[in-house]
C-alpha cells in the first residue's frame, strides 16, 4: 500500500484485474479539505459511494487482484486523461470546489505525480504479474443526477472496444433478473472508461467498467447476492471469450 493505491493480490491464474479509481475520499498529506468543501466529503462528488466494499468482496470471491485508489477524485481524477476538463473538477453541487480554484501548472503536476501517475503505474505492474487478466473497472453512480430523472438500472455494463464481452455480462445479469443496461448511465464509447481502456489497450487485454447504483453499492445486506451474480456473469463471459 502507498499513499496513492491499495493493492490486493490474487491467484496467479486470475482472469480479472479489478480497479477502482474513485474508491476513497481521502486527501493524502500535504493536502487537506478546505472548510468550504467539507459539504462534499462523503458525497458522490468526492468518492464513489459503496464501491470500495463491493470491489473488495468481488476480489475475494474471484480470487482476483485489485487496485483501489487512496485519494479523492476531487484531488485528481484517476479515471480521466490529462487533458480532461474534470481531471481537477472546479465546480460540484452548484458550488466552486475551493480545493481546485486557480491551480498552477506546478500544482497540477505535483498532484499528478503524487496520485494519478503512481496509481496507474501500479496497475501496469499488476498486469505484468497477471498475464491472463482482463481489466474490470469498478464504479458507482447516483440514483438521480443533478435533478434529472431516476435511473432505473442497478448495474451498468460499460464498454468501448469489447462490445461482445459486455453483451455476455449483460445477458447473464439480465437472465437473473437484475435491472442492467449497456453503456448506461454513461457510455464507454464517450471516453468514460479511461482507466480500464488505457491499460487494456497497452497490455492487449479486454476491458469493461461496471457501474453499480449507489443505493445498491451501499447496502451491505445485498452485497452477497450482488457479488455472487457478478461472479457468475464474469464466468459466463469468460467462457464466451
Amino acid at each position: 500500500m502507498t499513499d496513492a493505491v491499495e493493492i490486493l493480490e490474487g491467484e496467479p491464474d486470475a482472469t480479472v484485474l479489478l480497479t477502482s479509481e474513485h474508491a476513497s475520499n481521502r486527501l493524502p498529506p500535504p493536502w487537506a479539505w478546505p472548510d468550504a468543501d467539507r459539504h462534499l466529503v462523503d458525497t458522490h462528488w468526492a468518492v464513489d459511494l459503496g464501491i470500495a466494499a463491493v470491489t473488495r468482496h468481488l476480489a475475494a470471491a474471484l480470487g482476483a487482484p485489485a487496485a483501489l485508489a487512496r485519494f479523492s477524485r476531487l484531488l485528481c481524477d484517476a479515471n480521466r486523461p490529462f487533458d480532461a476538463d474534470t481531471l481537477f473538477r472546479t465546480h460540484a453541487d452548484g458550488h466552486p470546489v475551493r480545493l481546485n480554484q486557480a491551480l498552477t501548472d506546478e500544482e497540477r503536476h505535483r498532484r499528478i505525480e503524487a496520485t494519478h501517475a503512481p496509481y496507474h503505474a501500479a496497475i501496469d505492474a499488476m498486469l505484468g504479474r497477471y498475464p491472463h487478466a482482463m481489466v474490470l473497472s469498478m464504479h458507482s453512480f447516483t440514483p438521480v443526477y443533478e435533478g434529472g430523472p431516476p435511473r432505473p438500472m442497478e448495474i451498468g455494463v460499460l464498454f468501448d472496444r469489447d462490445e461482445a464481452l459486455a453483451h455476455l455480462v449483460h445477458e447473464a445479469l439480465a437472465r437473473e433478473g437484475w435491472p442492467v443496461a449497456l453503456n448506461e448511465p454513461y457510455s464507454g464509447r464517450a471516453g468514460l472508461i479511461y482507466a480500464a481502456e488505457r491499460h487494456a489497450v497497452s497490455h492487449g487485454r479486454p476491458a469493461l467498467e461496471l457501474e453499480i447504483r449507489q443505493d445498491l453499492a451501499q447496502d451491505e445486506a445485498r452485497h452477497p447476492a450482488l457479488v455472487a451474480a457478478l461472479r457468475r456473469a464474469l464466468a459466463h463471459a469468460g467462457r464466451g471469450r
